[in-house]
């Protein structure tokens, strides 16, 4: 089973070593990364190439924002599972994608999926917050809830069935596919329970306030498509719930 990792770069030459090096030192031997960057000026690419030796499909060329990259990178890939780690983050430990593997292998599930720590970002042992997440069930998404995308990977047949990242959306695009993934009722979904992905805080979706109102409005908008029922009382809990996460650093 090979297991493709999507990493989208734009002059990510600060942070982007760490995130490969962490695909670099995993125990799960078919693995490919796939690098899309978007004609970066710096030295994102070199970088790229020092830091990881093994299978690598890399392209560098301009593309209209990061969901574009992520469905280039799909397209590009080989995999059978396919996940995402971005150019800021990195996986927990070298031996999550042999647990997630596992997990295809023995229980025949379409997805898996685990916690997420947002870190600091020049300091990556401090927590700053933890999303922790739990076995889903329907119902789940009519309270706002929805894995943490960087920890989700799923089977290339649910992309092929589902389509990829509607780039209608700026910043919103990977809550839009996860409820149209999550609502099909014939696909099985596993929860790991431990922490898969670091994210360094300062993500796209929570830079200023002006993406805040945009990722919100840009929410709504993806429940309404997606035909969720209450959408603005489910926006209110899905925003809610990121207050817990502040307090759930401390028992991590």
């Amino acid at each position: 089973m090979l297991i493709s990792v999507i990493t989208a770069t734009y002059n990510s030459e600060d942070n982007v070593a760490t995130a490969m090096k962490s695909l670099a030192t995993q125990t799960y031997p078919r693995l490919e990364a796939v690098v899309i960057d978007g004609a970066s000026t710096d030295q994102t690419v070199s970088v790229v190439q020092q830091a990881y030796s093994g299978s690598l499909k890399l392209i560098s060329e301009k593309d209209k924002g990061i969901y574009d990259a992520l469905n280039k990178g799909i397209a590009l890939s080989s995999g059978d599972i396919i996940g995402f780690v971005h150019s800021d983050d990195f996986l927990a430990s070298p031996t999550i994608l042999t647990e997630i593997a596992t997990i295809f292998e023995e229980e025949g599930v379409d997805g898996v999926y685990g916690d997420l720590l947002y870190v600091n970002k020049d300091d990556t042992s401090k927590v700053v917050r933890y999303w922790k997440s739990q076995p889903f069930y329907a119902a789940l998404l009519q309270k706002g809830w929805m894995p943490a995308h960087p920890t989700l990977f799923l089977k290339r047949e649910v992309y092929e069935k589902h389509g990829l990242f509607n780039l209608e959306y700026k910043i919103a695009a990977d809550y839009d596919l996860m409820l149209r993934i999550f609502q099909d009722t014939t696909l099985k979904f596993k929860y790991l329970p431990k922490v898969i992905t670091n994210m360094r805080v300062g993500g796209a979706s929570n830079r200023s306030f002006k993406n805040i109102k945009l990722k919100s409005s840009e929410d709504l908008k993806a429940l309404k498509n997606n035909k969720i029922s209450r959408p603005y009382l489910t926006l209110a809990k899905k925003n809610l719930s990121k207050l817990e996460q502040f307090f759930l650093r401390e028992q991590y």
